[in-house]
């Protein structure tokens, strides 16, 4: 049994029949203008509507079209600004770091200055041992740079700067730095104003009040102050004379009043040392004893 074929008209025939059937309605439209005038308010009032919301939708559109634009363009004008900001940031961290070189390096020359009777070498921390103080800690020059042990270290500080303390170990392109905050450093001193001796001490349970101490102070009529300056002395067969070492923060007499004790302030901040110099000659080259 045969199929029959469906009804089907092409497309371009109905296009063509609403383009005429347009074009009809038009001519008669502007030809019968007042008998035509019921229907274009009809369709006036549904075509009206759909007008406004097609007006909306597309304003909508448009809007958020806009919205989109504008953010897309901050975001441009942001990430072009928080890339200047980066790079501000990092020149200004180099600034930083050139003007802190730049302090240690004037410390050091002042130190360096007021020395100057004594050779010296200039060296970097590279480590240090556990704690808040710098009791021992490693420098980034050795036996290549002519350092020896028991060479004395200087680090320079706000108030001038002092001595820091010994060398106790040396590599080909290290060393190491017993400082005279140490359980282990005992030092020869002398109050510069009254010309006594004393030893300095190192504490490290003095660290959270960053002092040192002295000990065996003899009982004199001088007066010993606060304030007065603590120079190593030219008894001690290691340290250097005069270099120094700080300043008397507190006296003491012990139970016997035989001899006084107390505090000193140092001349170094021994919490943070980055840079020294080492006074590249031993005292017993510069003081050699006679042969027999």
């Amino acid at each position: 049994m045969r199929r029959r074929n469906r009804f089907s008209i092409e497309p371009k025939y109905i296009l063509i029949f609403f383009v005429v059937l347009c074009s009809i309605l038009l001519v008669a439209s502007f030809k019968y203008k007042e008998k035509f005038s019921p229907f274009r308010a009809v369709v006036g009032d549904i075509i009206t509507p759909m007008q406004k919301g097609i007006n909306s939708v597309g304003a909508f559109f448009t809007i958020k079209t806009d919205i989109f634009t504008s953010k897309q363009e901050l975001m441009k004008q942001n990430k072009e600004l928080q890339s200047q900001l980066d790079n501000i940031s990092y020149e200004n961290r180099i600034l930083q770091q050139e003007k802190y070189e730049l302090s240690e390096l004037r410390k050091l020359y002042e130190l360096d200055e007021k020395y100057a009777s004594y050779p010296k070498v200039a060296a970097r921390v590279i480590d240090k041992d556990p704690g808040n103080w710098f009791n021992v800690f490693k420098i980034d020059k050795g036996s290549d740079d002519g350092l020896e042990v028991d060479m004395n270290v200087l680090a320079g500080d706000g108030s001038g700067g002092g001595l820091v303390g010994i060398i106790t170990e040396v590599g080909h392109n290290w060393a190491r730095v017993r400082a005279i905050v140490d359980d282990n450093s005992n030092v020869g001193a002398m109050i510069l104003k009254t010309n006594e001796n004393c030893i300095v001490n190192g504490n490290l349970k003095l660290e959270d009040e960053g002092l040192l101490e002295f000990s065996d102070l003899e009982k004199s009529d001088s007066k010993v102050a606060t304030g007065n300056e603590v120079v190593t002395s030219y008894l001690s067969d290691k340290y250097h004379e005069g270099i120094l070492i700080g300043y008397i923060k507190e006296v003491k007499t012990d139970s016997t009043y035989s001899t006084r004790y107390g505090y000193i302030t140092p001349a170094v901040n021994f919490d943070q040392i980055e840079t020294v110099l080492v006074i590249t000659e031993l005292k017993e080259e510069l003081n050699p004893k006679p042969v027999d």
